[in-house]
């Protein structure tokens, strides 16, 4: 597919990045997220590649869209963040952010050096009931707000065991990150997808991580997008729910290193 597919929005969205060399490491977020969510990330992985962390457009300190976006237009903007660091990234999607990185990798392949896919599924197009789901989300945080949508979300997103902390520190970046119009063009993205036929498109090496404990896209959905990649690596995260790259990131964090040696040939 053409590469020089230009975003309808501006790329001017914030980001939060750490690390000085090495390679490009992007990461994008869940739907009820924001670059917060990579703080793990971050601070660890930074001294071994340059870890950029976006707030999607519309989410946290990232200005509204001025049109409503579709996932090529979320791929798209993501796509810029790329170009105008030059080179190519590898790209961390969580749930959402997955979704898009996958579309990413199939619109805009010299882009992408490989991905890693965390906690996702090949779009909630794939069953009538969950993409009503996904659209009804937007009618939910328009009546209950920001922090009440937060307070209900939030808990399910780690496992049944995690510390009170953690579940704190979720609720709280969904309650500061998500906002309307950004996350109902969000949802209708993720409830349109059906990245099936084109997953097997995707050339770039991944590697797909589920925790064991995730109640949210679960292991069935990761297990589909890895059974459909051609070069890929599939890794279940133990003691982790949805939000492993937060609840483990140790462990987390080990298994993007790993791939990030072999892929990018980080040295030892």
């Amino acid at each position: 597919m053409s590469t020089d597919v230009l975003a309808p929005v501006s790329t001017d969205v914030h980001v939060e990045e750490a690390g000085d060399h090495g390679p490009l490491l992007l990461c994008l977020h869940g739907i009820g997220s924001s670059s917060a969510a990579f703080a793990p990330q971050l601070a660890e992985l930074s001294s071994y590649a340059r870890v950029v962390a976006w707030d999607a457009p519309g989410y946290a300190s990232s200005p509204d869209p001025e049109v409503p976006l579709t996932l090529e237009d979320f791929a798209d903007v993501a796509a810029g963040l790329i170009r105008e660091r030059g080179g190519s990234a590898h790209v961390l999607g969580v749930s959402w952010g997955g979704v898009i990185a996958l579309r990413l990798a199939a619109r805009h392949p010299d882009l992408v050096a490989s991905l890693i896919v965390a906690d996702s599924s090949p779009g909630s197009g794939t069953d009538g009931t969950k993409a009503a789901a996904m659209r009804a989300r937007a009618t939910e945080l328009a009546e209950l707000g920001p922090r009440a949508f937060a307070a209900a979300r939030g808990p399910r997103l780690v496992s049944p065991g995690a510390p009170a902390e953690l579940v704190r520190r979720v609720v709280d970046t969904m309650a500061a990150s998500v906002r309307l119009p950004g996350y109902a063009y969000a949802a209708e993205s993720m409830a349109s997808a059906d990245l099936r036929a084109e997953l097997p498109s995707v050339a770039a090496p991944s590697l797909v991580l589920c925790g064991d404990q995730d109640q949210v896209t679960g292991i069935e959905a990761s297990q589909a997008i890895a059974g459909a990649l051609h070069r890929t690596a599939f890794v279940i995260v133990k003691d982790a729910g949805h939000l492993a790259n937060q609840e483990q990131p140790g462990r987390f964090n080990a298994w993007i290193l790993s791939h990030l040696r072999i892929t990018a040939r980080i040295p030892e």
